[in-house]
């Protein structure tokens, strides 16, 4: 039994008249006749009841006539799917990010890509540099939102943006009444910092940092979540370097000041396997790139802040100064 059988019988079923189906298919009348009749042959029952003046369905031929619907949607369907899915419409697409992704570009990216692509399905993880590039290489994560440099030749790499990082300082320390610090007055600083496993590139640019403005960081703590570090700032345990897409979150009794001179920055991108040929995945790229197009603050290295606006909320001296 072929589609196209349960097709004829189908529309004979519904015109309950040989003549029109034949004519709705463009086929002869004595052609589909010889079709519904080889198929009441294959099932061994009679569908329908004919006479010189009616066609009607037996009891079999009703109850074949919903399976036979079913089965013909069930395949239009499937079509419809496989369509959709090669052109990259219906799926599923794997991301993971890092904590100041998601407070940054990562939720208008999602925003426009569910409104292009509602029928793709997002899995969303929240994991650091590493683990994301672990993940892309064991085809866990399609997509990752990291902080590069990425030291590996199968992934390629978009910049998004690259964000300064102010010290997150305890509202009483003495350094909270300069509007601009030198790296150096943190030289005797308790520093909280990052587990450099999770981001030896950002580790160890704070590292070189202080050692060229002449002082090895006392580390006394390291921290994975950011704001639990803003949170031990807060307690008095120490300093740290915080995104400036993170300083409005945490404790309001702790205060960010800027530095004159070299600081750490930390670099967002993108990455994706250079091998991933997936339609799903280059319809999220392309709507990355729209969004960078359209929102130059993603790429660019942010403006050092007006010394005057240090304790602001971020979104003033980010990039653009909002009006």
């Amino acid at each position: 039994m072929e589609l196209h059988d349960l097709h004829y019988f189908v529309a004979v079923a519904e015109n309950l008249h040989f003549g029109r189906a034949a004519e709705q298919l463009h086929l002869t009348q004595p052609a589909l006749s010889r079709q519904i009749r080889a198929l009441e042959n294959e099932l061994e029952v009679q569908l329908f009841y004919r006479t010189k003046r009616k066609v009607e369905l037996t009891i079999a031929g009703q109850t074949f006539l919903e399976e036979a619907r079913q089965i013909l949607r069930h395949a239009e369907r499937a079509v419809l799917t496989t369509r959709k899915v090669a052109r990259g419409e219906m799926g599923e697409l794997k991301l993971s990010f890092t904590a100041s992704a998601l407070r940054s570009v990562v939720p208008q990216i999602l925003r426009v890509f569910r409104d292009r692509y509602p029928e793709v399905r997002l899995t969303l993880t929240e994991q650091c540099t590493c683990d994301q590039v672990e993940a892309l290489l064991a085809r866990q994560i399609d997509v990752g939102f990291l902080h590069p440099p990425v030291d590996e030749t199968l992934l390629v790499t978009i910049p998004l943006r690259t964000d300064v990082c102010a010290i997150a300082l305890p509202e009483d320390h003495p350094l909270v009444r300069k509007k601009l610090l030198n790296l150096s007055d943190l030289a005797h600083e308790p520093f909280l910092l990052h587990p450099r496993q999770e981001g030896p590139n950002f580790y160890d640019r704070i590292l070189r940092l202080c050692q060229e403005a002449g002082f090895r960081p006392n580390v006394v703590q390291e921290v994975t979540a950011n704001q639990t570090r803003i949170g031990l700032v807060a307690a008095g345990m120490g300093i740290t370097f915080i995104p400036e897409t993170l300083q409005d979150i945490g404790d309001p009794t702790v205060i960010y000041r800027y530095l004159q001179g070299p600081a750490p920055t930390l670099p967002l991108a993108i990455a994706r396997r250079c091998d991933d040929t997936s339609p799903v995945v280059q319809h999220f790229c392309k709507v990355v790139d729209d969004q960078l197009k359209t929102n130059r603050n993603y790429a660019p290295l942010l403006k050092r802040p007006d010394p005057t606006l240090a304790n602001c909320p971020i979104e003033h001296y980010s990039g653009n100064r909002k009006k």
